[in-house]
Parts: C-alpha cells; sequence; structure tokens
C-alpha cells in the first residue's frame, strides 16, 4: 500500500483581484501558511499561470516550480475545466458558456471550439514541461438537455453523442498521451460524462485510451444519490482526488433537481468540508487500500460557510484523515514462517 499526498487546495475559487489572492506568489503564501503542501492551479487565470509560456518554456516552468518549492509547495497538477467545457457545446448553452471563451471567438462556436482544443493541447505540453503526471478537465456536454428527456430521446442519439465526443478528444489524449500525462475528466452533473455508466460509454468510444482517466470528487456523487465508495472499487486505477463535502436532504417539495433554486435553498448542496454527508473515513480508508498516491485537493464549494474559513479548516481536515499506509501487518509477531513441512503437518499430508 501507498500513502495518499497531500493536504493540496485547487486554487479556481480563490483567486480574485485583492490581495493576496491576485497572485501566484501571495496566494501560495497565504495557502502554505495554512498547512497545505499542493497547489491545482487553473490555467485559465492569468493571475496563476501564463499557459501558453508553460508550454513553449521549460526555463518558465522550472522557475516557477522553483519559487513554490522555496515555500514547500508542490503544483499538483493544472485544470483546464473551463476550456475542456468548450471542446463540446450544445447550442442550447452558447450564450451561457461565451463566457468561458475570450472576446475574439464569442459568438462563433467553430472558432471557440476550436481555440478550447489549442487550449488543451498546450495544457498538455505545458503540464509535461512542469514534470506533471495527470490534469484535470471537463469533458463537455451535446446532449445535457436530454438527462431526463420529454419526448424521449430518439433512437440513436446517444450513440451519436458519444461518437463525436470520442472524435473531439481522441486527438487531446493523444496528445497528453505523447507527454506522458493522464487526462482526468471530473465526473459532474452537466458534462455528458457524469456517472460511471457515461464514463464507460465514452471510454468504449475512445477504445479504452490509457489517458482518459478520471477526477474523483465524492460530493457530486451524494447529489446524484451514487454509491461513491463502490465507485473507487470499480475505478481506483483511473482516478485523481478532489476533496469536496456535500449534503443531500430531499423533502416533501424538492429532491435532485432543487426546484430551480439558490444553492443555500436547494435539497442538494455543497458543504465545507466536514459539514456535509461525506464519509471522508471510508474514502480515504478505500483509496489507502487500493494504493492510491496520488493527491488530496481541497475543491472549496459551500453555499453557507465563508471561503477563508473553509480553506483554514480545510488542510487538518485532510492531513487528519491522510492514512500512512502500514509496510506490516497487525498480528506478525504471531508469525510462524515459511515451513513446508509444518504445513503438510496442519493440512494432514505428511
Amino acid at each position: 500500500m501507498k500513502t495518499i499526498k497531500g493536504p493540496a487546495i485547487f486554487l479556481a475559487q480563490f483567486l480574485d483581484n485583492h490581495a493576496p489572492y491576485n497572485s501566484l506568489d501571495s496566494i501560495t503564501d497565504w495557502v502554505s501558511g495554512l498547512g497545505y503542501k499542493g497547489v491545482q492551479i487553473p490555467t485559465w487565470d492569468p493571475r496563476a499561470i501564463d499557459l501558453q509560456k508553460a508550454a513553449e518554456s521549460k526555463n518558465y516552468c522550472d522557475e516557477l516550480k522553483g519559487k513554490l518549492a522555496e515555500k514547500g509547495i508542490q503544483i499538483t497538477e493544472l485544470s483546464t475545466h473551463l476550456q475542456g467545457q468548450l471542446v463540446a457545446v450544445n447550442p442550447a448553452y452558447d450564450l451561457g458558456f461565451d463566457g468561458f471563451a475570450p472576446d475574439s471567438v464569442k459568438g462563433n462556436p467553430k472558432a471557440r471550439t476550436e481555440w478550447a482544443v489549442q487550449q488543451l493541447l498546450l495544457a498538455a505540453k505545458a503540464s509535461q514541461n512542469l514534470g506533471l503526471s495527470a490534469h484535470a478537465t471537463f469533458s463537455g456536454s451535446l446532449m445535457w438537455h436530454t438527462v431526463y428527456p420529454w419526448p424521449q430521446r430518439p433512437e440513436g442519439l446517444v450513440d451519436m453523442c458519444f461518437t463525436e465526443l470520442a472524435k473531439r478528444w481522441t486527438p487531446i489524449l493523444n496528445a497528453f498521451d505523447e507527454a506522458g500525462v493522464d487526462l482526468c475528466y471530473e465526473i459532474h452533473p452537466g458534462e455528458d460524462l457524469h456517472d460511471g455508466i457515461t464514463y464507460e460509454m465514452f471510454l468504449e468510444k475512445v477504445n479504452g485510451h490509457k489517458r482518459a482517466n478520471l477526477l474523483y470528487d465524492p460530493s457530486h456523487f451524494v447529489l446524484q444519490c451514487l454509491d461513491y465508495l463502490q465507485y473507487i472499487d470499480f475505478y481506483h486505477e483511473r482516478i485523481m482526488f478532489h476533496v469536496k463535502d456535500a449534503e443531500f436532504n430531499p423533502s416533501g417539495k424538492q429532491g435532485v433537481y432543487g426546484g430551480y433554486q439558490s444553492w443555500v435553498n436547494r435539497a442538494g448542496r455543497f458543504r465545507s468540508l466536514g459539514d456535509g454527508q461525506v464519509d471522508f473515513g471510508a474514502v480515504f480508508s478505500k483509496l489507502t487500500q487500493y494504493g492510491y498516491d496520488g493527491w488530496a485537493v481541497l475543491e472549496w464549494e459551500c453555499a453557507i460557510k465563508d471561503p477563508v474559513q473553509g480553506a483554514t479548516e480545510g488542510a487538518p481536515f485532510i492531513d487528519a484523515h491522510i492514512i500512512q499506509a502500514t509496510s506490516k501487518i497487525f498480528d506478525d509477531f504471531a508469525g510462524g514462517g515459511a515451513d513446508i513441512e509444518l504445513n503438510k503437518k496442519l493440512l494432514g499430508l505428511s
């Protein structure tokens, strides 16, 4: 067995225009002071990283890693959640998702998709230059609007969707393979890859591509009423890990779909670590059982608690849940060693 790395933190929800959150240098001073040892960096935010430069310059990447190492911080992964979303967008969502794109491609879905693909290719090279082994993203969605269909989906629609997703993502997956980096899709409502079944349909279409992996976040499964522990049994060989909590409290008035309410008024809502319903003791135990030695990365999202409090509490919470994997069996003291003749006698064979 191996020991999980951490604690680490995803910076996307904390970056803003006020110190210490307005540059990678100052925000990593802050998270280091809270006890974090790693940061997951959103590549769409220039306050955190210049993605183009990271893809083109090994020196830039070495300098970036060096500055963070002086603070005791490692880069765990890069993230292209927003760009990955734009690899596949149904026209019904064009206006909403245009906000994720630069002005030069807004209002032009074809150009926007081309830009998003190029961003992922840059991310593959940047990850390689940084010496990373995994990358976080979204799959995008062509048919989320049919998730609970009325009228019924016409025959062949699902197969066509996943065939098209595979067509768009296969060149990207190949680029990540050339870079030696796993591409980990966050399994998330709103994406065509939103549970185990949809992931498997996609995996089949990309011929079991070894780089088509998963970002495991149990909070999303609490809100879907999906068994987030058995999910690890199924997919432990392909996952990286976001540590995020959630709660689901259905009533006689609303359930999974939330009644168009704000986050704070939904039956299902994200919470700071320890305030929700995820059994993290079981999650960390199962991941350790399967030899997961990647990072435990806090993704803070909470409808109630202030983000600074959430981040402050998050590092010791994760640290307390990391299991130092044992190198021995608890009853080794009673072992008798290997003795073939004794074994024969015990089995009545001599």
